[in-house]
């Protein structure tokens, strides 16, 4: 590995031709793989990042399988459905998770009350929504924590934006790894079944996304998987996009 000058966010010069290699590599790679790799040459500290949505559970055993106490961030907008904080709930007993909660500062019913139903207002007023509820409280985790490297559980099949990306990226000052970038459905149902993991419970109710109960919605006929969120509009959040500001 090349010798990487790192700070408490950043690789301070990291070349082009450099990051293209080792994703030349990672491509190659199982997933399982590619956290044995990241483990050995990217800079610590590490967390994992979870949604603890509709496959989650795949991460979330996956990288406790191989480290055991890895922080697993999640940002709480307060909007989760009752079957998300159950599922966190329960996947964090069941697998011992070492859990960290983000929220922003200020509460649901006060950003409410003076901005009201921001994700009603158009596409500018959502992505400050996300700012605030999503983006700005994961950097605050990563920044308290330390992070250097995280890891998440994208796959190029969810939504346009991620069809282009690649195993291992930078973002907003960080390594970002991506090991089930390029599963199909098939592989995250084989994993969960062999493993004994579950889905979120909202995929009996034809949920193939999940994320706060105003921006999801279940799939029906004419949609695909990107349509069930964001009410049509963004097909991002921000915590998975480059140049928010942050």
């Amino acid at each position: 590995m090349a010798n990487i000058a790192v700070n408490n966010r950043f690789p301070a010069s990291l070349p082009d031709s450099l990051l293209e290699s080792w994703n030349e590599q990672l491509e190659k790679m199982s997933a399982s793989e590619r956290v044995a790799w990241a483990f050995e040459h990217l800079p610590n500290n590490f967390a994992l990042t979870s949604s603890f949505g509709i496959q989650s559970a795949v991460m979330l055993h996956m990288m406790t399988q191989i480290k055991p106490d890895i922080p697993v961030l999640l940002t709480d907008t307060g909007y989760l459905f009752a079957e998300t904080y159950r599922f966190i709930d329960e996947l964090t007993e069941r697998l011992n998770l070492n859990l960290k909660v983000f929220r922003a500062d200020i509460s649901p019913a006060w950003q409410r009350a003076r901005h009201g139903e921001q994700w009603q207002q158009g596409e500018a007023e959502l992505k400050q929504y996300n700012l605030t509820n999503k983006v700005t409280p994961l950097e605050k985790g990563l920044d308290e924590i330390g992070v250097n490297t995280w890891f998440s559980g994208v796959r190029r099949s969810q939504t346009d934006h991620r069809k282009s990306l690649p195993v291992l990226q930078v973002i907003r000052g960080r390594f970002k790894l991506h090991p089930i970038i390029d599963w199909s459905n098939k592989d995250v149902h084989e994993y969960l079944t062999k493993h004994n993991l579950p889905y979120h419970p909202l995929w009996d109710e034809g949920y193939v996304s999940v994320g706060d109960e105003h921006s999801s919605l279940p799939l029906s006929a004419q949609m695909d998987e990107q349509d069930t969120r964001f009410n049509g509009m963004q097909r991002e959040c921000g915590l998975h996009t480059d140049g928010d500001g942050i």
